[in-house]
């Protein structure tokens, strides 16, 4: 039988304050409750319930496409005599390689300082573009100047005959005079030009007083000061003070142009903000400090652009931060100060499944506060970069949807819920799409509403959107204000909107894109779709399968989430219990010492114990693991494999379990825990996996007439796992079921601060159907447990992760036995550099710094030590 700690240990002292408290609001209401229930909402069944609500009566939807069929007609008349700027941009679209390369160099170039590093990486990059492919694709000579005047001048001008014939040779002779720092000046002129295209102006004054001239004078605006999220409070103040600054230009000017602090506030321009860029910690896991920081800077924000008569909205981030922004909303909107002004505005994305919810929640805040709140409908900004934090963090599905055509299926559903709150919501919709702006003109039915694109997007479409005599709507232009330094990540994502193959803005004007293609109803192409969710976006729980690696992704906790983390509080706190752990050794009778585990955290707290193996202990594993080996490695690798399947399978069901143990004994954060987990989870699928397609089926090789060889793999006997305390889980169960996995019996020896959590480990296996003796668990020092084990001649081999200085003792120790070669296998310590150029933006540099060496606490034998 195994051992069992001693009956005299004492039960361990009380193990401290409960594992987890989240801080989140004691009852949410049924509106809010409904926006945390749809966060990954089935994707199939939720378009389902959207189609219905979008579609419109057939003589609706036929006017619908008269509407926008005259739209795209108009449009592409005004295009015909459009700018080089729009030109140039659809020529390099996001489909050429070459558009792809001018985007990520030019953003580069503008952040690199010196010359030779930018000439280098034009050398590197631009040389390697087909530039000709370009030239003469398109009967607007414009785009061909584009070219030519991107890579050498920066100047957008027309040519003279005998170069437009031979742009190509003409460039080749030219580069070869004039060199590549031409080309860098040219580079940097073109991406200034793009910013002027893209960016309202140098500083507020400048955007206001472009604001008001030309046809400018036709829309509202919505400026935004451009700056990603502060890294640090400094950055914080600063942006808020950006903010202030803003705010009484806008407000004077509104004043100086007629404008009252009491009269429309949808009439005048207005400030866009990021929550993040007022606060550095803005996630949900600092949530109390979050609300006290820093609603009282958005107050002061929203109590100013009031006193001006002018709006104010909060912009829309990542899926994981909307619930957070929705309490300081409801915190800032409710003070007292703000009563009866209906200037406050909240972006929404059609492309999240909480939208409707969060749509009905707002109109609710608007009535309960008794007076109107701005919504601004978008379709979303973020969606790749959604997609793939599902995929890594393992959740069961997306929080937004994964077809296009889906996104604008809900786009239409929002708008008519924002309609039917009209009474709470004035509604703003942000879109360059000529089909979506005739169905949101179908769906009002004379009802007041404001249209808002892009500043440089969409002004063909909107100069036939916005007249007395067209469609007479108003539109809004979201404006970023800031310098070239600020611009890049804010252009780079409007390169990219705009250069989109799919993009409206990009189709609009193609005349290869038949209109009726062009104009289609989402809720039409929706409904024709075999599969509603994308077929080539598997969910993130068989992403491996869909890579052909068929194996099942591990699944992970949305820690942002407010249904899981009150469901893992409860389950942690609950697998809180005296922890003990022993030496898990059939026919043993152990007489070790017995020790406390403390938690790092908090060495005041003792939450358990463990007993070490004693020399007797480890000569009976060894008989044990000798004995067991041959039957296991009979045992089918499809049998051995569905046993480490089943273990995988029943550690994920008890990730809670294993997670209170990684916190209490190894003393790590959540996130960390939950990450720890699914990696042993991944651990057991992978070698499952592996010892199917390794250790199944004999390899029948090539031999001569008469003869037949083949090629099997066996397990080579015992192995002795010795893990680290940094990844006291995934680690020592990845090294334990590589090791099953090729029919090998194993002795795991865990570190010594980490004894639990290896006992658990190893009894979970046990549980799922290793056979006793072929796994065994021995707890205790190095010098004791360790050194007998890597000494003797019945060890076949080694799995070590630990200090290099270690693995050379065990290599020296494993080559002066009398036995056979035995096998080591050492993963150890190094120095990790992390190198930097001049051009990388220092905000996700400094992002990636900090994360890759200070994650685990930089425990990690990839963690960033030296930064070049």
């Amino acid at each position: 039988m195994n051992a069992t700690p001693s009956p005299e240990v004492a039960s361990p002292t009380p193990a401290g304050p409960p594992l987890l408290a989240p801080e989140l609001p004691a009852a949410p209401s049924a509106l809010r409750q409904a926006i945390t229930d749809a966060w990954l909402k089935d994707e199939a069944s939720h378009v389902r319930e959207l189609l219905e609500q979008a579609r419109l009566p057939a003589a609706e939807q036929a006017q619908v496409q008269t509407t926008a069929a005259d739209l795209v007609r108009r449009v592409r008349a005004r295009a015909k005599n459009q700018g080089a700027i729009e030109a140039f941009m659809r020529q390099y679209d996001l489909g050429s390689e070459e558009g792809v390369l001018l985007m990520c160099v030019a953003e580069a170039l503008l952040r690199i300082p010196d010359q030779e590093t930018a000439d280098k990486l034009i050398r590197d990059k631009l040389g390697e573009a087909d530039w000709k492919r370009h030239m003469g694709q398109s009967d607007s000579v414009l785009v061909n100047a584009s070219t030519w005047g991107l890579m050498l001048t920066g100047h957008l001008v027309d040519l003279a005959d005998a170069t437009k014939r031979d742009v190509h040779g003409a460039f080749k002779r030219l580069i070869g005079r004039v060199g590549e720092p031409v080309i860098r000046l040219a580079v940097r002129q073109a991406m200034k030009i793009m910013g002027h295209q893209f960016v309202m102006g140098r500083t507020i004054d400048e955007a206001l007083s472009r604001s008001h001239k030309g046809d400018n004078s036709n829309y509202r605006y919505s400026f935004d000061m451009l700056g990603e999220g502060a890294l640090t409070m400094k950055d914080a103040l600063r942006y808020l003070e950006d903010y202030r600054r803003a705010i009484h230009a806008i407000g004077s000017d509104n004043i100086a142009r007629g404008g009252k602090a009491d009269g429309d506030v949808t009439a005048s321009h207005g400030i866009s903000i990021k929550l993040s860029a007022l606060y550095p910690r803005y996630e949900h896991a600092k949530r109390e400090r979050v609300l006290k920081d820093l609603v009282p800077g958005v107050l002061e924000l929203a109590q100013l652009a009031k006193s001006y008569g002018i709006g104010c909205t909060v912009d829309a981030e990542e899926t994981d931060r909307l619930e957070l922004s929705l309490d300081i909303i409801e915190r800032v909107v409710s003070h007292p100060s703000l009563k009866g002004w209906e200037g406050f505005g909240i972006v929404v994305q059609s492309y999240q499944k909480r939208t409707p919810y969060t749509i009905d929640y707002l109109a609710d805040l608007a009535r309960r506060i008794g007076h109107k709140l701005q919504v601004r409908l978008v379709k979303g900004a973020y969606w790749d970069a959604e997609i793939k934090r599902a995929q890594i963090e393992g959740l069961p599905g997306y929080p937004v949807f994964t077809r296009k055509q889906n996104t604008d299926v809900s786009y239409i559903a929002c708008a008519k819920r924002l309609f039917g709150h009209s009474d709470a919501i004035y509604p703003m919709f942000a879109t360059h799409n000529a089909a979506t702006i005739a169905t949101i003109k179908q769906i009002a039915k004379g009802g007041v509403y404001e249209h808002q694109k892009l500043h440089g997007m969409g002004d063909d479409l909107y100069a036939e959107v916005i007249p007395a005599d067209r469609l007479n709507v108003p539109c809004r232009v979201y404006a970023p204000v800031g310098s070239h330094e600020d611009l890049l990540p804010y252009l780079v994502r409007r390169l990219l909107e705009n250069g989109a193959n799919s993009s409206f803005v990009n189709r609009i004007t193609d005349e290869d894109v038949s209109i009726d293609d062009l104009i289609r109803d989402p809720v039409e192409a929706v409904s024709s779709f075999a599969s509603i969710p994308h077929p080539k976006i598997p969910l993130p729980v068989d992403l491996l399968r869909s890579q052909n690696h068929d194996r099942t992704n591990s699944m992970g906790i949305n820690l942002a989430n407010d249904n899981e983390l009150r469901a893992l509080a409860e389950q942690l706190n609950a697998a809180i219990k005296p922890w003990q752990a022993a030496p898990l050794v059939p026919g043993a009778s152990t007489t070790g010492a017995t020790q406390a585990v403390t938690n790092p955290a908090d060495n005041r707290q003792v939450v358990g114990h463990w007993q070490a193996a004693d020399a007797a202990t480890v000569q009976k594993a060894l008989a044990n693991a000798v004995a067991a080996q041959p039957a296991w490695n009979r045992t089918p690798a499809a049998s051995r494999a569905a046993i480490l399947e089943h273990a995988a399978d029943q550690l994920e069901a008890r990730i809670a379990e294993f997670m209170a143990l990684c916190v209490k004994e190894a003393g790590k954060s959540l996130p960390d825990g939950v990450a720890e987990v699914r990696e042993a989870v991944d651990f057991l699928r992978y070698y499952a996996k592996q010892a199917r397609e390794q250790f199944g089926t004999a390899e029948k090789l090539p031999s001569p007439t008469g003869e037949s060889n083949e090629l099997q793999l066996h397990g080579r006997g015992v192995f002795v796992c010795i893990s680290p305390w940094n990844f006291p889980l995934a680690i020592f169960m990845g090294q334990v079921a590589a090791a099953l996995a090729a029919g090998n019996s194993v002795i795991a020896k865990p570190a010594e601060q980490t004894n639990l959590i290896g006992y658990y480990a190893v009894k979970l296996l046990l549980d799922a159907g290793v056979p006793e003796g072929v796994v065994q668990f021995l707890p205790g020092s190095g010098s004791v447990v360790g050194a007998a084990l890597t000494a003797d001649p019945r060890v076949a081999g080694v799995a070590f992760t630990g200090s290099t200085e270690t693995a050379r003792i065990i290599n020296r120790t494993m080559a002066a036995r009398d036995a056979a070669i035995g096998v080591l296998i050492a993963e150890t310590g190094g120095q990790n550099a992390f190198i930097a150029d001049s051009s990388a933006l220092p905000e996700q540099l400094v992002k990636d710094a900090i994360g890759s060496a200070f994650t685990s606490a930089g425990q990690r034998c990839s963690a960033a030590r030296v930064l070049f």
